[in-house]
């Protein structure tokens, strides 16, 4: 396999750019293959077995809207020429060759990668300025999406929308990115993407539970045991002791 991040070495980008600070790697993956087109992720989205939405919108207007697959043939012969994007969870675990561009990422732990959405996208299609609490990374895999980002901003976000798309947006740094393209982006950074023209996009996040997920995740897998974890004793207490303490 090719280097996973280009001619960036994985010491130099864990020591300088993970959790910290955006990178951009130009030709991360030189002549790509994307190994699926904007048809093949359609006909996944038919397949009631994915989870797929179509998002339409275009920032700053707030008439977002979302519609949650499987979708059928006339659902995209129904589609404008622009301003849309179908997005695709899990696509390596419906199309297994795709498990090849994850395992580009075998340098993090394994539990931490979480899936490879797939996201095509008309000229002009976006879903918004938003943040994630998660590390990305964005791989350009067909055509061009112009990606802007801000480290500072406003977090309101736009009311009522079925997306958390920000209520205003002062990008501080922009790139066009190419087949090939990785954009790496830690938690909390705003961005937006935008097609340029008809292209396609793999985002590969990882997971990042907050300690409620954690704690919550711990009292399913404790209530599977036999036992349940155990149950509490108290041999030791002390006679006497205050009847209200814990």
């Amino acid at each position: 396999m090719t280097a996973p991040l280009g001619e960036l070495s994985i010491d130099e980008f864990l020591e300088r750019y993970w959790q910290r600070r955006p990178c951009l790697i130009r030709q991360a993956c030189p002549a790509f293959d994307p190994l699926l087109d904007g048809d093949d992720l359609a006909g996944l989205a038919c397949d009631p077995l994915v989870e797929a939405r179509l998002v339409s919108g275009r920032y700053p207007e707030p008439d977002w809207q979302v519609r949650n697959g499987p979708f059928a043939e006339a659902d995209f012969q129904a589609l404008g020429e622009r301003d849309w994007t179908l997005l695709v969870q899990d696509v390596e675990k419906h199309y297994p060759p795709l498990q090849s561009i994850m395992a580009r990422f075998g340098f993090l732990p394994n539990w931490r990668l979480d899936d490879l959405m797939a996201s095509f996208a008309a000229p002009g299609g976006s879903v918004g300025p938003h943040v994630d609490q998660y590390d990305v990374f964005l791989l350009q895999a067909a055509g061009r999406r112009r990606w802007e980002i801000a480290t500072e901003f406003d977090p309101a976000v736009v009311p009522n929308a079925p997306l958390a798309v920000l209520r205003s947006f002062e990008p501080e740094q922009a790139w066009d990115t190419r087949p090939g393209d990785l954009l790496y982006l830690p938690p909390g950074i705003a961005h937006h993407g935008v097609a340029l023209e008809p292209c396609m996009t793999y985002s590969i996040g990882l997971r990042a539970p907050s300690a409620a997920d954690l704690h919550l995740a711990l009292g399913e897998h404790l209530a599977t045991l036999a036992d349940e974890g155990g149950r509490y004793a108290d041999e030791d207490a002390l006679a006497g002791a205050r009847p209200g303490e814990i």
